[in-house]
């Protein structure tokens, strides 16, 4: 049961990060497209926007859910603390006594920066979406699985190194530079950073890569072929017509 340690805080983070980023980027897409062709800019900020409500509103959901799917694992690093929690409350609950309630917003900066994966990975998406309707009527399941496959790929190996550090930090249990103990600051990004090359050498920022491709690269494909599949089933029990434009 080791593979499946925490999957249970997984699934909920991930259906409201989902539900977040999605609600904000079609709605802010409906409010400026209005029913004009989108092009690659436009849905690279849409992204970028609705990457930042969704870090700003589900970094704490993230921060648990990391503790909860480490705990008990054996670490090799001296510098990591282990944790002790019962469930998503009780972690929440010593979070917040034991360090304090901005201690769930930690990683927030790396997040931040890391609203640049999904928004790549819309931005390709929509991109081969909209060059696949000018050739055919609408998406196949498996156009919308491949696309979607291609896209997140892209975006997770542009942006590892920072997923890497954004672990650690929502971790928090890291002893960081003691001359710096501000969680999430530049600083502390480009300190970590720098210990896992003089650790591991500069491939060591890649170091997990391949694992991270098959998870995120598997769930983004699938997510995509669910979400043009209910939006497709959606409006045709509207009795709207979906603009292949969009």
């Amino acid at each position: 049961l080791a593979p499946y340690r925490g999957w249970f805080p997984v699934i909920s983070s991930l259906c409201c990060s989902n539900f977040v980023y999605f609600y904000t980027f079609n709605s802010l897409k409906t409010l400026w497209v209005k029913g004009q062709q989108s092009t690659t800019g436009k849905d690279l900020v849409l992204g970028v926007v609705a990457g930042v409500v969704n870090v700003l509103l589900t970094t704490p959901l993230w921060v648990v859910n990391t503790r909860l799917k480490l705990q008990g694992a054996k670490f090799r690093n001296e510098d990591i603390v282990p944790t002790n929690y019962k469930g998503i409350i009780d972690a929440f609950h010593q979070i917040i006594r034991d360090e304090g309630v901005l201690a769930l917003w930690n990683g927030t900066f790396p997040s931040l920066l890391l609203v640049f994966n999904p928004a790549i990975q819309f931005m390709f998406y929509e991109g081969f979406k909209r060059k696949l309707l000018k050739k055919q009527l609408q998406l196949t399941s498996l156009d919308a699985f491949v696309i979607g496959a291609i896209a997140k790929a892209v975006a997770t190996t542009l942006t590892y190194p920072l997923q890497t550090v954004q672990s650690i930090l929502r971790f928090g249990r890291h002893r960081l530079n003691p001359e710096n103990r501000t969680l999430g600051s530049l600083r502390n990004v480009l300190y970590l950073l720098q210990q896992r090359v003089r650790r591991f050498g500069l491939m060591g920022l890649y170091k997990g890569l391949e694992a991270k491709l098959l998870q995120t690269v598997l769930t983004a494909a699938l997510m995509f072929l669910v979400y043009e599949k209910l939006t497709a089933a959606t409006f045709t029990v509207m009795g709207l017509k979906h603009s292949r434009r969009h």
